[in-house]
This record gives structure tokens, C-alpha cells and sequence, in this order.
């Protein structure tokens, strides 16, 4: 998200739901968090709103009628970072990693609290991160971690793997930024859950295995090499060195 030199503006959401009701209380408990709000029920309108919105925040239903929650998640990745929350009544764990597999930083399912959904926003909201695109600010040296052909820009939340710029959704990046802290350290999934998504959450640790597997992705690694990403079996997972 692209900002000029006036003042900071209003954080922005979506809240993409088919049922009036449950969408309009969502966009109540965001409005009253500060959030400039844009409400719509139809997935195919919430893309061309987003282009327009440029929404810190999308709360997304799975199961939209047409164009549905999975495929706006993934057309919405083309073009932005915004944090994701995908929302599902099926609580099959398909449904669940097949939304991840597109992007979703977080999901919740039908019923749920919109105290807790709020208070995980804005548990994430918090954290600084650079948009897509436009000036980044600059890359101080202490704020680079360098694994290899790997590097990671913790100030400017940018990362390269041999000079080539890797577009990291904003919890993806969080996943580095906690593991290359300290890379000779083993953090366990449940520490990484705690890092990264922190309040209130209740998921299954297959959550930290299914944004493990995107990143190593994106970054040309994998789980036999470990490169930059190391299983520790029984444990969790730490950085590799790179080569």
C-alpha cells in the first residue's frame, strides 16, 4: 500500500459475506476498531472493490454463491497482501487447507465469536509490513539477515533469494522473520504459533506446516534440502544455512 508524504490514513477492511446480517455485525465490531469498512456479498465485486479499497484487512467467506472464497483469495494475491481471514461453515480440514493454499493468513469457523476475530486482527494489524509495490523505505544493515542466497530485511520487510525480490504474504514473512531471529535456535510449532498469530488462537499446529510448505515454495527450497528451512522431526523447525 502505497502512501505519500501527508498523514497516515484510516486503516481499511472488507468484509466479503453472502449473509447480511453476520457481515453487517463483522463490519460493526471493525468500524468500531477504527477501521474504514466496505461491505459486499458477491466475490467477483469484492476483487474489483479491492483494487480500488486497497484493504489492510479482508474477512472472506469461504463459501460464496459464484465466484467463491478460495478464488477471490487467490485473484486477491496478484495484486495484494492484505491480511486475510477466511471464514468456512464446513469444518472439514480440507476446506480449511485449501483456503491457506491460496494465500489465507487465518481462518475461523461458523459460528465464532466477532470479539475474538477482532482481537486477532488487530493482534496482527499491528505489525508494520511494505506494500507490493513503490518505494520501500531504506534497508539498514543491522536489519539483514543473509542465509546464502537468502536475505532478509526485517526493517524493510523484503526478502531476495539471489537478488531476486520474493513477494511473501505478511504471514509468511512473519514465519522468517521469527525463525532467522535466532537461526541456530529450534522454535517449536507451538512457538511459532504464538509469534505469529498469537491472541486467542486455537487451531491445530498443522497450520504452521501448511505456511511452511508456501514459503519453501517461494523461496525454491524444499523439506528433503532444507536450505533455508529445516525440519527438526518431533520439534519444529529452524533456519538452514543457506547452501
Amino acid at each position: 500500500m502505497n502512501e505519500g508524504t501527508g498523514a497516515v490514513r484510516e486503516l481499511r477492511a472488507m468484509v466479503v459475506e453472502d449473509e447480511p446480517d453476520l457481515a453487517g455485525l463483522v463490519a460493526s465490531y471493525l468500524e468500531r476498531d477504527g477501521f474504514e469498512t466496505t461491505v459486499t456479498g458477491d466475490g467477483a465485486a469484492a476483487i474489483d472493490l479491492a483494487r480500488g479499497v486497497d484493504p489492510d484487512v479482508m474477512v472472506l467467506d469461504l463459501g460464496l454463491p459464484g465466484l467463491d472464497g478460495v478464488e477471490v483469495c487467490r485473484r486477491l494475491r496478484e495484486f495484494s497482501d492484505a491480511y486475510v481471514v477466511m471464514l468456512t461453515a464446513r469444518t472439514e480440514e480440507v476446506d480449511t487447507l485449501i483456503g491457506l493454499s491460496v494465500g489465507a493468513d487465518d481462518y475461523m469457523t461458523k459460528p465464532f465469536s466477532p470479539r475474538e476475530l477482532s482481537a486477532r486482527i488487530q493482534a496482527r494489524i499491528r505489525r508494520p509490513r511494505a506494500g507490493l509495490g513503490g518505494p520501500r523505505p531504506p534497508s539498514p544493515t543491522r536489519g539483514l539477515r543473509v542465509f546464502g542466497d537468502l536475505a532478509v530485511d526485517v526493517a524493510a520487510r523484503e526478502v531476495t533469494v539471489g537478488g531476486r525480490p520474493i513477494h511473501l504474504t505478511r504471514t509468511e514473512f512473519d514465519v522468517l522473520a521469527v525463525l532467522s531471529a535466532d537461526p541456530g535456535v529450534v522454535v517449536t510449532r507451538s512457538g511459532l504459533i504464538g509469534a505469529v498469530w498469537r491472541t486467542g488462537w486455537d487451531g491445530a499446529d498443522h497450520l504452521v506446516d501448511v505456511h511452511i510448505g508456501h514459503l519453501r515454495r517461494k523461496l525454491g527450497d524444499d523439506a528433503v534440502r532444507g536450505r533455508y528451512v529445516r525440519t527438526v522431526r518431533g520439534v519444529g523447525y529452524r533456519m538452514g544455512d543457506g547452501r
